[in-house]
């Protein structure tokens, strides 16, 4: 007989002192820390000041019954698992108890091992259910497919809350694939208009000449083939939210149009000659940098600033540390549920190597490789010779030659801090500049402040 890792704690409730006696010299010699009460009443008060792993009850008891004390525990104790015995055995009081939260019925008389035997399987149920507990507790915040521990993740969950409060037009910056649209979903979905559409447009993906239209929308006859009239995203927006991805990608004759619709919250159908009031928050994104677009005379610098009242910028992945770990963990079981298959286990030397790469692709990058790898590899055990071959050679990439100039004083700095514990005033007189170049640094290639 195996005994417990830990000293699990049972608590018998049964009215006849010989029977509480016997089962607590059973239990006590299996190596389990055992409680007694004589009725259901004594084991509530030893409930409210005790912690039990299990509670084993006899049915029929003076005040209150067994029944009556299983209720209790499941409504009240949530991780305490119940066990009932009894000498009045029959299927319409089994059904009773198992209905109310009993998970094994043992009927008197029973040897030692039958009640250690069902005691092992309560207590083995138990803690696969704590177990399963822990882990989804120890998942990654996740809001509508973000997924991230690091520091930088946790700032822009906290702006999105804060973004959600609010009616404020957002701006949305990053990387492509680092998951701005992910952030503006967010957004819409935690905020008031959540019952209302999401609208997302890729400013990018349209033709020029056709974008205005499929904003807007047109009347019937306002070119050649508007047969009929067709509402815009704007129109199918209302009430809800439009998502302006790649803003930076649209003509400053389109910019024109898009701060009307700031300004005066109305849109003009292409070929209608009146305007017409809409009720859209606008959520935009870029890659770009927008102010260098202002500079350049390609971007309207009244529409930046109309856009951008709220400011979210999603760091790209390599910043985010652990990160990387947690979505390749997420996207296994994505596709690995999608495909019906068990989730495969990665290597320490393949996660490894999947961490060291510096994803230019951002999280879309990843997603795509887990996918890859899940669908062309049967084995149980994903090894680095598994992995695509850019990720393969990551040490490559993170220690050789082929690293940039940014990538290399990105790490020199990061070593630096570390070494000096966070630092920053010794850690700048290493670097031999001064606190406010560090400071603007390390916002630049996003490394924990």
């Amino acid at each position: 007989m195996n005994t417990p890792d830990r000293k699990e704690m049972i608590l018998v409730v049964d009215d006849t002192p010989g029977t509480l006696e016997v089962l607590q010299r059973s239990l006590t010699a299996a190596g389990y820390t055992t409680y007694t009460a004589p009725n259901a009443v004594d084991a509530l008060g030893l409930l409210e000041g005790t912690v039990v792993d299990l509670v084993i009850t006899d049915l029929k008891m003076p005040k209150l019954s067994g029944i009556d004390l299983i209720r209790h525990i499941r409504a009240n104790c949530k991780n305490t698992a119940v066990m009932m015995i009894t000498g009045y055995a029959t299927v319409e009081s089994a059904v009773e108890a198992v209905k109310s939260g009993a998970e094994e019925y043992v009927p008197k008389p029973f040897t030692d091992a039958e009640l250690l035997a069902a005691v092992r399987r309560v207590l083995d149920k138990l803690r696969q259910r704590r177990k399963a507990a822990a882990q989804s507790a120890q998942k990654p915040e996740s809001a509508y497919g973000l997924i991230g521990e690091s520091p930088v993740m946790q700032k822009v969950f906290a702006a999105i809350r804060k973004a959600a409060a609010t009616a404020a037009t957002v701006l949305i910056t990053g990387e492509s694939g680092s998951g701005k649209e992910l952030v503006a979903r967010a957004i819409h979905y935690s905020s008031a208009r959540a019952p209302a559409p999401f609208v997302p447009v890729n400013c990018g993906g349209i033709p020029e000449s056709l974008l205005e239209s499929e904003l807007f929308g047109y009347v019937k006859g306002a070119f050649t083939g508007a047969h009929e009239a067709r509402a815009g995203f704007f129109q199918t927006a209302d009430g809800g939210t439009i998502f302006l991805d790649e803003i930076g990608e649209t003509s400053i004759a389109m910019q024109v149009k898009l701060l009307r619709v700031l300004q005066d919250k109305e849109v003009r159908m292409v070929g209608d000659a009146r305007a017409r009031q809409v009720d859209v928050r606008i959520i935009a994104a870029t890659n770009k940098n927008l102010q260098s677009l202002i500079q350049s005379r390609v971007f309207r610098e009244e529409l930046y600033y109309r856009i951008n009242v709220v400011t979210i910028e999603v760091p790209p992945l390599r910043a985010r540390g652990g990160d990387v770990l947690l979505l390749v963990r997420h996207f296994a079981e994505k596709f690995a549920s999608e495909l019906g298959r068990a989730v495969p286990r990665f290597s320490e030397k393949a996660l490894n190597a999947l961490q060291n790469y510096a994803w230019p692709g951002n999280a879309r990058e990843l997603e795509n490789a887990i996918q890859r790898i899940v669908v062309m590899n049967d084995e149980q055990i994903i090894e680095v010779p598994d992995l695509p071959s850019f990720a393969r050679f990551s040490a490559l990439h993170t220690t050789g030659i082929n690293r940039t100039l940014a990538e290399v004083e990105a790490d020199h700095i990061r070593n630096v801090l570390a070494n000096t514990e966070g630092n920053k005033t010794r850690a700048a007189q290493i670097l031999g500049i001064d606190r406010k170049t560090l400071r603007k640094k390390m916002a630049q290639y996003h490394l924990d402040p």
